[in-house]
């Protein structure tokens, strides 16, 4: 096992500047749309009245 951790690492390279913007930009997007559609269930839930609801 030690020996294909090794092989993994030697095969391995750094992401250049371009590679790593790309990455965060789609994390920090993806961030933001989990975010966003929990915040909007939250606040549609927060505004139905509870009787609404279980009709």
């Amino acid at each position: 096992m030690l020996k294909n951790i090794v092989n993994t690492i030697k095969l391995t390279k750094k992401s250049d500047k371009e590679v790593y913007k790309q990455h965060l930009r789609l994390v920090l997007f993806g961030f933001a749309t989990v975010g966003l559609l929990g915040f909007g269930i939250q606040f549609i839930f927060a505004t139905i009245s509870p009787g609404m609801v279980f009709k």
